[in-house]
């Protein structure tokens, strides 16, 4: 039988048909058709609803919708080096301390910004598929303190198999904490909300190991009383959520809607952790990126407008060689550090490039690429 969670989800927008029976007007719809069948649409109805559909600017329609600019192919199918740093099939080991699982393609809502754009709904190429083999690395890599389940959305597994890998990863002493990556409180929150057997098991397991939730809350329309009600629910169990905002064209590049993000983000008791530039994927990179001096600007002005904790969130983008901060610039030289690195010779580095206003990424000789 199924939780009445699920059964919504029959109810999800995925095919052309569906926007044009929701009165969403679509233009190119040939065109639409064929990012559908390459990069699959998946909105729940709870997410669609908050879209102005009259709109073709609304910022979840953007982040939901397909647009004709998916087609091009400008950038990169793997902007952090994902690939050379997998040990096994669905299992990276980036960072010493970090051993990251993809465990599923899966997502409840397919973002159109999606980094993993290459496999995510597509393909099980890079997805786990013995989990026994990844207990097993873990186990006997004793530098590894903390494991990220990420995907995909690691709240799309079932219950019984988030429980198998909690049961797992909680046994082995040396892990201090483990990570959901999801963005389920976000686009399809009653799968929290509703699920009081998913809380029993996250619950139970966080008493043994500190379980965190990671969510990526990118506008401040998706901060509501539903979206909201799946946060408490987790806090209610003494899970900590943090959040990792993707800046984004026109969606919330403007201090106006990153700061009013921001302040909802920390007065509902989630953690800004995180807001990263957009990466350089291919079908996203012109659709989404922000150059670093206009990132820079919208960052520096939203901070002005935040107080606290509020403020305390790093402006990054994740890099083949690490997690690398923007600190901010002095006309046209951007200053960078870097906050984690894969290589210990990169570790605290701080280094400024001079960058044009077409720039918004970094090449792995930190070289300045639009």
């Amino acid at each position: 039988m199924k939780n009445n969670w699920e059964q919504l989800l029959n109810d999800n927008i995925q095919s052309l048909e569906d926007l044009k029976s929701k009165g969403v007007p679509v233009n190119e719809p040939n065109e639409i058709a064929s990012i559908i069948n390459r990069h699959p649409m998946n909105i729940p109805q709870y997410y669609f609803e908050l879209i102005d559909s009259q709109d073709k600017n609304d910022p979840i329609r953007k982040m939901s919708v397909p647009d004709e600019l998916e087609l091009q192919t400008e950038g990169q199918d793997d902007t952090s080096g994902e690939q050379e740093n997998t040990v096994l099939p669905g299992l990276q080991h980036k960072y010493k301390e970090t051993a990251l699982v993809l465990t599923t393609n899966k997502c409840y809502m397919y973002c159109r910004h999606c980094f993993r754009k290459r496999m995510v709904g597509y393909t099980q190429k890079e997805i786990m598929e013995r989990m026994k083999e990844a207990i097993d690395y873990i186990s006997h890599h004793k530098e590894i303190s903390n494991v990220l389940l990420s995907g995909g959305d690691s709240f799309t597994l079932s219950n019984d198999i988030i429980k198998e890998y909690l049961e797992n990863l909680t046994k082995i002493e040396h892990l201090d904490f483990i990570r959901f990556g999801t963005r389920v409180p976000v686009v399809f929150p009653m799968r929290i909300s509703l699920d009081k057997e998913l809380l029993e098991i996250l619950q139970y397991y966080n008493k043994k190991k500190r379980i965190i939730v990671v969510t990526q809350f990118n506008h401040p329309n998706e901060l509501n009383e539903k979206s909201i009600e799946s946060i408490e629910a987790l806090r209610s169990i003494n899970i900590d959520v943090l959040n990792q905002t993707v800046l984004l064209k026109d969606i919330n590049d403007d201090a106006d809607t990153l700061s009013s993000l921001l302040k909802g983000l920390i007065t509902n008791r989630i953690v800004p952790y995180y807001v990263f530039q957009c990466r350089p994927v291919k079908h996203v990179k012109n659709n989404f990126q922000v150059s670093f001096l206009k990132g820079i600007d919208v960052i520096n002005e939203t901070r002005s407008r935040l107080n606290g904790p509020s403020k305390n969130f790093k402006y990054a983008l994740s890099h083949p060689r690490g997690k690398i901060e923007i600190l901010g610039k002095e006309e046209n030289k951007v200053f960078f550090k870097f906050h984690q690195s894969k290589d210990l010779s990169d570790a605290n580095k701080i280094f400024s490039v001079d960058v044009l206003d077409k720039h918004s990424w970094l090449d792995n000789e930190l070289n300045p690429i639009s």
